[in-house]
């Protein structure tokens, strides 16, 4: 059994020598561990840094295309490169490499597609309250998306089956966290989580450089999530928020009718006609969405089933 470490990488030059030193050379149950770097573009020492420590495999982009865009690459080339597990770990040492095994462990006895790692968020002290308060809500967020169990979703330290693999896609520039899991619980993918330890901050966050920015960026993620993931239930709540507004402003005019003072009133009439009707557009639209996401995930399945009998290696940088 063949296992893949791959580490996303952005200007990493300075902590990915630690990350690389602590990875685990031997894996009960795995006959070959190779570690993969996904370069998104750095500017720095990056490259070099990790040949001169031994890297098996370095893919990458020559220009910086984000972190979720660098995650699909790393899978893709891990994939192609006869990966039966694959892990995706940080370059900034954040979780503890001796922890991989525990990760691997329920994916190699079958019992899980995708292992999640489980950080002790209350009890990280680099993080402030606001931070755990946000990864929190973002965990529930995702576990009623997907109606999984998972419960620290923006973790980033998972280890993903080659089956599972070959089947996940990223439509968001910005992270993969939140999106794989919820594609995930669509497919019927088991996902487990397990508890995981951390190490120090070796860097400030480059996903969250200031809390106001990652709100703002998570509630847009979290928006096209919905619109993707749940398309007919989102234009069918928008829908029914307008029929509802249309239905009260009816029903205010007809009660004014009726008491013979509707004459100066048409305003309210013409309002509701206009939000009723535009209730049967947004309703439309939600079954137009919803046929197209079909559609969307009938291309997924043949686009996965490429993808797991594709021997096409990578380019190497």
């Amino acid at each position: 059994m063949k296992l893949i470490i791959q580490i996303p990488c952005f200007n990493e030059a300075a902590t990915l020598a630690i990350t690389l030193a602590a990875l685990p050379k031997r894996i009960e149950g795995i006959d070959t561990i190779e570690v993969l770097v996904i370069n998104d573009g750095s500017t720095d020492d990056t490259v070099a840094v990790a040949k001169n420590n031994g890297v098996h495999h370095v893919v990458g982009f020559t220009r910086n295309q984000g972190l979720a865009k660098a995650f699909m690459l790393g899978l893709r080339s891990a994939v192609a490169l006869g990966a039966d597990i694959i892990v995706n770990t940080d370059a900034d040492n954040q979780y503890c490499a001796d922890d991989i095994a525990a990760l691997v462990q329920p994916v190699m006895e079958g019992r899980a597609d995708i292992v999640i790692g489980a950080r002790p968020i209350s009890a990280i002290e680099h993080f402030s309250l606001t931070k755990k308060l946000l990864q929190k809500l973002g965990s529930w967020f995702v576990r009623t998306m997907s109606n999984t169990d998972v419960v620290d979703a923006p973790s980033g330290f998972r280890a993903i089956s080659r089956q599972a693999a070959c089947t996940l896609n990223v439509f968001n520039n910005y992270t993969y966290t939140l999106e794989t899991i919820i594609q995930a619980g669509q497919k019927n993918l088991q996902i487990l989580s397990v508890p995981v330890r951390v190490n120090g901050d070796l860097r400030p966050s480059r996903l969250v450089r200031s809390i106001p920015a990652y709100i703002r960026k998570s509630i847009v993620t979290v928006f096209r999530i919905i619109v993707v993931y749940r398309p007919f239930r989102f234009f069918a709540i928008v829908g029914l928020l307008f029929f509802l507004s249309g239905l009260g402003v009816g029903i205010r005019f007809l009660y004014y009718y009726f008491q013979n003072d509707g004459a100066g009133r048409v305003q309210s009439l013409i309002l509701a006609s206009v939000l009723l009707m535009m209730s049967v557009q947004i309703g439309m639209m939600g079954f137009i969405a919803d046929l197209l996401s079909v559609n969307r995930r009938l291309l997924e399945d043949l686009e996965a089933r490429e993808r797991s009998k594709s021997q096409r290696k990578p380019r190497e940088l």
